[in-house]
């Protein structure tokens, strides 16, 4: 029976996974994009700006002081111009709302970034799912051997075995991660995966710049654990109020998994809850994550990245681009676990036949 049901869960998983991120990929590369914006660097911009500005100004007032002031006006103008388009290209890119900046994307560069790195996004999620539940379940089939197999988990327990099994998948998925942010933010041009790839391990750390955003994973390990032990606990109640029901009415199978309606909609209020509970480490593994290794000299610590995130603009800096993440995150939890208790339901009766 063990063996079954890691089975189960690891092809409804991973299947759930690849379908729900190639579905709703857009929206995952319009979230990185935003989580990847910084008023820090907005702001280096501008103070450069403005300091070119006032030397520009300077110089231009003492030529044309000599030319007497013929065309002290225009160049003025001009650099004001200059300074303007400069300034709101960058601005504007953290005050957008998701519709806008998803148009100004389309505008500037087609339907092309929308979907560049969904293959690489569609293998990470497979595999990230199928490794999550595969340790997930193992773990859960082990607490059943030594409690006797009577004792229901807790969602203490719960919460412990699904950090250890988010760590469990790390090792393998996190460079995937890393590799696909990078791909959807653009840091090193449009070349592609194996290119992309290539430039990473050949700059900075190498290997260990794949691991980038590792530390952040000490509070977002909480993230897939609030997720499925939110949805396992609702669904818990859910079953039991099908089973009393099907006592009564003697339809055999109702009781034994969501349906598909049911199902999605748990999954939305699942990681809803965890979303918000983990962002912005979510969002600070994502900013370090977009970086180019060459700009790694400095070791970034995760704790005061956000601290910096909050001293720059308070809670809209640190939750910055949280509307597209939940957006995406909550339709894309919703479909897999629909597709998921679909094919889980399926595999199963198809093994114990």
């Amino acid at each position: 029976m063990s063996n079954e049901s890691i089975i189960t869960e690891v092809v409804s998983a991973s299947v759930g996974g690849a379908f729900s991120a190639s579905a709703l990929y857009p929206l995952e590369v319009l979230k990185t994009k935003m989580q990847a914006e910084s008023k820090t660097s907005t702001k280096g911009i501008k103070n450069e700006t403005s300091t070119s500005t006032v030397t520009e100004s300077t110089n231009s007032s003492t030529v044309d002081e000599d030319n007497n002031g013929d065309e002290s006006e225009d160049s003025i103008e001009i650099i004001g111009d200059d300074v303007g388009s400069k300034c709101g290209s960058t601005t504007d890119a953290t005050g957008k709302s998701m519709i806008t900046y998803a148009k100004d994307m389309y505008k500037a560069e087609g339907i092309t970034p929308f979907y560049s790195g969904i293959g690489t996004s569609a293998f990470q999620s497979a595999t990230e799912k199928a490794l999550y539940f595969f340790a997930y379940t193992a773990l859960k089939n082990t607490h059943s051997l030594f409690s006797g197999g009577t004792k229901q988990m807790n969602p203490a327990t719960n919460l412990i075995l699904g950090c250890f099994a988010e760590w469990a998948h790390l090792p393998i998925t996190l460079p995937i991660d890393c590799l696909t942010t990078q791909i959807q933010t653009g840091v090193n041009g449009n070349k592609g995966a194996l290119a992309i790839l290539c430039t990473m391990l050949s700059e900075g750390d190498g290997i260990r710049g794949m691991y980038k955003g590792i530390q952040a994973y000490t509070v977002l390990c909480l993230k897939p654990s609030i997720q499925y032990t939110v949805f396992e606990q609702v669904k818990e109640i859910i079953l039991i109020r099908k089973r009393l029901q099907a006592k009564g009415s003697g339809r055999k199978g109702l009781q034994e998994s969501l349906s598909a309606i049911e199902a999605f909609l748990l999954g939305m209020v699942a990681r809803t809850v965890a979303t918000i509970a983990v962002f912005p480490y979510l969002r600070a593994k994502v900013m370090l994550q977009s970086q180019s290794s060459q700009r790694s000299g400095e070791k970034p610590n995760i704790p005061a990245m956000i601290t910096q995130m909050y001293n720059n603009g308070g809670l809209g800096e640190m939750f910055q681009g949280i509307g597209p993440e939940l957006t995406r995150g909550v339709f894309s939890a919703a479909l897999m676990m629909m597709v998921k208790e679909k094919i889980s339901f399926a595999v199963n009766k198809a093994l114990k036949s």
